[in-house]
């Protein structure tokens, strides 16, 4: 059976390339299809733990709450997403030098490997945790090269009236991807947490053969260099520095609520920003650097990663503060277990996805005809709108109308993605393309890992405030100690979010085994579903108020960064006095291919 499937995809691939190496017409749209299902699946398996994360952490026998577990906790969430920041532009670049579909091709394999070896997890505790760790780690690497290179591919294969739409499809099904990760984790982590790895293993086949036999290399741009190995040295090391320091500047540290002041996240920030900066200063001395610092000359492509980079400040930790919003707070209120919020969370969330799934689209559609600067600007100013409006719901919303912003967000995230993007790549040389993608997708991605930390940071800042009396209050009240109670509520108030975010009860994990000893009435009472809420309620108002204001001034500075990149532009190839002379003169031979912009 699978040798007549082989040889039938081999007779397809003939009719979709012709002798000459033509593509046929069809063949973009496979094209299309093939490297939207690799961004569906690396864009899912980014988000489909947040939601699983307790089914699997039960599945290994791990607490993560408890001292010294956090790390398993903060790089299960966070490894998939900063490996795949820090090789983009890497792999991206290896793609332009020896080939992108060649290189999009491993990461399919990397990445299905991947997700098979995380489903075999024999071991528990600390160890099994560990080993999860790993693989995420290999499985981001497999997305990395995915990512690097599926836009540039994408733009290879379609004629510049066409890119709008493709990347826009492309780069919605992605963004959707991790919306939809959210539902998947929250249906197949109770049924058993293996699934939810599992569940990419035949997809990674099916497009790892398929994009094998199907993807032809176009070869008009590659070009044989040297691989930069300093310059690949010094961003991966600095970049890795910054997030580490990022994820555990939101921990707490001796007496303070959070790490930034603590020596080891200093010096992790400090050390990578240097050698950040000494890689910059490297790629302005090598002949043939891997960050193309030349393509920000393009004023289409600086102003298009700026306001990709705003536009994912904004909503990097938007995800994280809806869950908490959602499980900790308005769920319970509403009448559903803790156990129960992390998938219910996901489905009250889908507006936002639906939203995406509408406007990307039909933007990229219309920024073919009409540029990317209306679109991508307008998104940006309506969605800073949207961030208001969340400002002004009262923490126990009504739906209709959390789900009526939540929508009009997704519309207006999904008219700036695609437009955006079909902008960046239009604007690049071709030569260039899986580098200058690359780099959007590392200050895209590294712009979310910072999104998180500064959101978290904010809500935390808000908590601080009034948390810690009305929690001591509030547990008194029900006849806690006094001493244990003002204990207690002095606790870090990030592992009341992260209880909170794993759909944990926060109050029984806070008292642990001393809630035994207290009565059933006073039990009952606080480990119901609503003593947690009402004190958590006002406090997590003021914070969130802070870091929905920080995303209305990101927002408008991405707006004005998009209405910078100026009319619709679409980068034309250099043509030499050769070439020149043989459009004159068609008896005039090329000594080397030149790309067509409308193939």
């Amino acid at each position: 059976m699978f040798s007549v499937l082989y040889r039938y995809i081999q007779e397809r691939h003939k009719k979709n390339i012709n002798d000459d190496g033509q593509r046929h017409p069809k063949y973009k749209w496979v094209v299309l299809a093939n490297t939207t299902l690799g961004m569906i699946m690396a864009t899912i398996d980014s988000s489909i733990m947040l939601i699983a994360l307790p089914d699997i952490f039960r599945g290994i026998h791990l607490n993560p709450l408890k001292p010294g577990n956090s790390f398993y906790l903060l790089w299960m969430i966070l490894s998939f997403l900063i490996v795949s920041s820090v090789l983009v532009v890497s792999l991206g670049r290896l793609g332009d030098m020896y080939g992108r579909v060649k290189m999009y091709n491993l990461g399919f394999a990397v990445y299905t490997v991947a997700s098979i070896l995380l489903t075999i997890d024999w071991m528990t505790g600390q160890s099994g945790a560990l080993y999860l760790v790993l693989m995420r780690v290999v499985q981001g690497i497999g997305a990395a090269f995915l990512i690097a290179n599926s836009a540039a591919i994408l733009t290879d294969a379609f004629p510049e009236h066409q890119r709008g739409l493709a990347l826009g499809i492309n780069n919605v099904a992605g963004i959707s991807g991790s919306f939809i990760g959210l539902i998947l984790g929250g249906i197949l982590g109770p049924i058993d947490w293996r699934y939810v790895f599992l569940v990419s293993v035949p997809f990674g086949l099916a497009g790892t053969i398929w994009a094998y036999l199907m993807l032809k290399e176009k070869r008009a741009y590659r070009e044989k260099t040297k691989v930069d190995w300093w310059g690949n040295i010094f961003f991966a090391v600095g970049l890795i520095l910054v997030m580490i320091g990022i994820t555990y500047g939101i921990e707490p540290h001796g007496q303070s609520t959070m790490g930034w002041t603590s020596p080891q996240v200093l010096t992790e920030l400090i050390s990578g920003v240097a050698l950040l900066i000494i890689f910059a200063i490297i790629e302005t001395k090598t002949y043939q650097p891997m960050f193309r610092l030349h393509l920000f000359k393009i004023k289409a492509f600086t102003a298009g990663v700026l306001s990709s980079f705003l536009s994912a400040i904004s909503r990097g930790g938007l995800m994280f503060m809806m869950i908490i919003w959602l499980q900790g707070i308005w769920l319970p209120e509403h009448g559903y277990s803790f156990t129960r919020t992390p998938l219910w969370a996901g489905i009250y969330m889908l507006p936002l996805t639906v939203g995406f799934l509408l406007a990307g689209p039909i933007s990229g559609i219309l920024s073919d005809k009409y540029g990317s600067r209306p679109f991508a600007t307008g998104g940006m100013i309506i969605s800073a709108i949207a961030f208001g409006l969340l400002e002004f719901l009262p923490i126990n919303f009504n739906y209709l109308a959390f789900g009526a912003i939540l929508l009009l967000m997704g519309l207006a995230m999904g008219a700036f993605a695609a437009p955006n993007r079909a902008g960046i790549m239009n604007s690049l040389p071709a030569k260039d393309r899986g580098a200058g993608s690359g780099m959007n997708s590392t200050f895209q991605n590294s712009a979310q890992v910072l999104s998180i930390g500064i959101f978290f940071t904010l809500i935390i800042v808000g908590l601080s405030t009034t948390l810690p009396l009305n929690l001591s209050l509030g547990l008194i009240k029900e006849g806690v100690n006094p001493a244990l109670a003002t204990k207690i509520a002095h606790l870090p108030p990030v592992s009341v979010l992260f209880a909170a975010f794993l759909g944990y009860n926060p109050v029984k994990q806070l008292l642990g085994p001393y809630l035994k000893t207290l009565s059933h009435a006073h039990q009952a009472i606080l480990t119901g579903r609503g003593f947690f809420p009402s004190l958590i309620s006002t406090p997590f108002k003021s914070g969130l108020h802070e870091a929905f204001t920080f995303a209305i001034i990101a927002c408008i500075i991405a707006a004005i960064a998009s209405w910078s990149r100026g009319k619709k532009y679409v980068h034309q190839p250099e043509i030499s006095l050769e070439t020149e002379a043989s459009i004159k003169n068609p008896s005039v031979s090329l000594q080397s291919p030149i790309e067509i912009q409308n193939d």
